[in-house]
C-alpha cells in the first residue's frame, strides 16, 4: 500500500491511500482511523484491514487535483548515515568506514516531495544526495538485524540536501544538513510488504534532466537491517522515525571542479518501485 499526506486547494492536509493516479482519503475508508501519520503507523495492524478496496472507493480524487505533502510532517527523529555506498566513498577519497557514520537532520528540514528547496542566503554550495528513506513502524530498543525487517514500516524517496561549506565547518555535520526545506521525501510511504527486499532497487538523481547519480541499493555498505540494529543500540526507535540510508556516488562536491545547485535548477530523485520526487531550487527570501 502507498500512504500519502495530501491537501486540496485551501484545505488542510490529511492522510490518503495512493492508487494509481488517484488518492482516497483515509477518513472516507476508516472514519475512526488516526489522522496523525505517526499514530496511524503505530496502529497499523488494526487500521490496515479497513483500507482494503481503496482503488474502487467513490471518494477518490485525482492525484493531479491535490498537493502531496511530506508523508510524515513531524518525525521525532531523522537520522542519516554517511559514506554508505562504495562509489561515494571512493569519490570522496576517504577511507571505507569500519563503523557506521551517523548524523541527524533536524525536523525543520522536512519538505514535501515536490516542494521547493531553498538556496540559502549564507551559502552557494548547495548539493544533492538521492537516498532511500526507511520509515520505522514498530518501535523498540536493541533490535537485532535479524528482527529489523519487522520494525520497518515502509520506504520512500528522499534527498539529503546538503550545504557543503556549512557541513564542513565543524566535525559535526548537523548544521550543514538541517537547513529549512532540505529533507524532501515521498511521494508516498510504500509499505514494506509491497517493497519486499529493499536491497535491490535502482536509485537515480538527475539535475535539469542530466543523470548525476545512478546505482542500486544492493551496493549499500551497511544495509537497512544493520542500520536499524546500530541506531537502536543507542536510542528507542519510534513509529514515524526516518532513516536516510545513504547516497551513491555522483554528488556535486566530488565533481572536478565541484558543481553546486543554482536558483532555477530542478532535481529529480527516483527509486525503483518507490516513485519520484522533484524539487526546484529557489532563493531563500
Amino acid at each position: 500500500m502507498r500512504l500519502v499526506r495530501f491537501s486540496k486547494s485551501g484545505g488542510s492536509a490529511e492522510n490518503g491511500v495512493l492508487t494509481g493516479d488517484k488518492v482516497v482519503p483515509i477518513a472516507a475508508l476508516a472514519p475512526d482511523a488516526p489522522q496523525d501519520m505517526k499514530a496511524l503507523i503505530a496502529d497499523w495492524d488494526a487500521q490496515a484491514p479497513k483500507l482494503a478496496g481503496a482503488e474502487a472507493h467513490p471518494a477518490a480524487v485525482a492525484l493531479a487535483d491535490v498537493t502531496l505533502e511530506a508523508p510524515v510532517p513531524d518525525p521525532e527523529k531523522i537520522m542519516a548515515i554517511g559514506l554508505n555506498y562504495l562509489d561515494h566513498i571512493e569519490e570522496t577519497g576517504m577511507p571505507t568506514p569500519e563503523q557506521q557514520l551517523w548524523f541527524a537532520k533536524m525536523s525543520n528540514a522536512v519538505n514535501a516531495p515536490n516542494g521547493d528547496i531553498e538556496l540559502p542566503k549564507v551559502s552557494d554550495q548547495l548539493d544533492w544526495e538521492v537516498e532511500m528513506v526507511a520509515i520505522i513502524g514498530k518501535g523498540g530498543r536493541h533490535i537485532s538485524a535479524a528482527d529489523a525487517p519487522d520494525h520497518v514500516f515502509g520506504y520512500a524517496v528522499g534527498n539529503d540536501v546538503s550545504v557543503r561549506d556549512w557541513q564542513m565547518k565543524t566535525p559535526q555535520w548537523v548544521m550543514g544538513k538541517s537547513f529549512d526545506t532540505h529533507a524532501p521525501f515521498g511521494p508516498a510511504i510504500v509499505t514494506a510488504d509491497e517493497v519486499g527486499d529493499p536491497h535491490r532497487l535502482d536509485i537515480t538523481c538527475k539535475v535539469n534532466g542530466e543523470t548525476r547519480q545512478s546505482s542500486n541499493t544492493r551496493h549499500l555498505l551497511f544495509n537497512v537491517w544493520a542500520q536499524v540494529e546500530e541506531l537502536s543500540r543507542v536510542m528507542t526507535l519510534k513509529p514515524g522515525d526516518l532513516i536516510f540510508t545513504g547516497t551513491p556516488g555522483g554528488v556535486g562536491l566530488a565533481m572536478k571542479p565541484p558543481v553546486f545547485l543554482k536558483e532555477g535548477d530542478v532535481v529529480t530523485c527516483e527509486i525503483e518501485d518507490l516513485g519520484t520526487i522533484t524539487n526546484k531550487v529557489v532563493a531563500e527570501v
